[in-house]
C-alpha cells in the first residue's frame, strides 16, 4: 500500500497562495511560512501532516500527493478548504 508524508500551507485565496509559493522559492523556510500564515491547525508543526495512505485526504490533495514530485513545493491546489501548497517529503510504493 502506498504511504506518503506531506506538508502544506492552507490560505483562502489562490493570490495568497502565489505570492507565499514565490516567498518559500526565494528561500523562506516552508514551516515558518506555514507557522504564519497557514489556517490549518497543522501550521503550528510547519504544516507537518504525517504519514497518510490514499485516499485518507480530500481528493485533490491526494492526487497531488501520490503523483507530483517529492521535496518540490507543489500547488496552488484548490479543496472545498481553500487553497494549498503541498510539499511531499516522503513517498513510498
Amino acid at each position: 500500500m502506498a504511504k506518503a508524508s506531506a506538508r502544506h500551507i492552507l490560505v483562502p485565496a489562490e493570490e495568497d497562495c502565489n505570492n507565499l509559493k514565490a516567498e518559500i522559492e526565494a528561500g523562506t523556510d516552508f514551516a515558518e511560512v506555514a507557522k504564519k500564515h497557514s489556517k490549518c491547525p497543522s501550521g503550528q508543526q510547519g504544516g507537518e501532516l504525517g504519514e497518510f495512505s490514499p485516499g485518507q485526504m480530500v481528493k485533490e490533495f491526494d492526487d497531488v500527493v501520490f503523483s507530483g514530485e517529492v521535496g518540490k513545493v507543489l500547488g496552488p491546489v484548490k479543496t472545498q478548504f481553500g487553497y494549498h501548497l503541498i510539499e511531499v517529503t516522503n513517498r513510498t510504493e
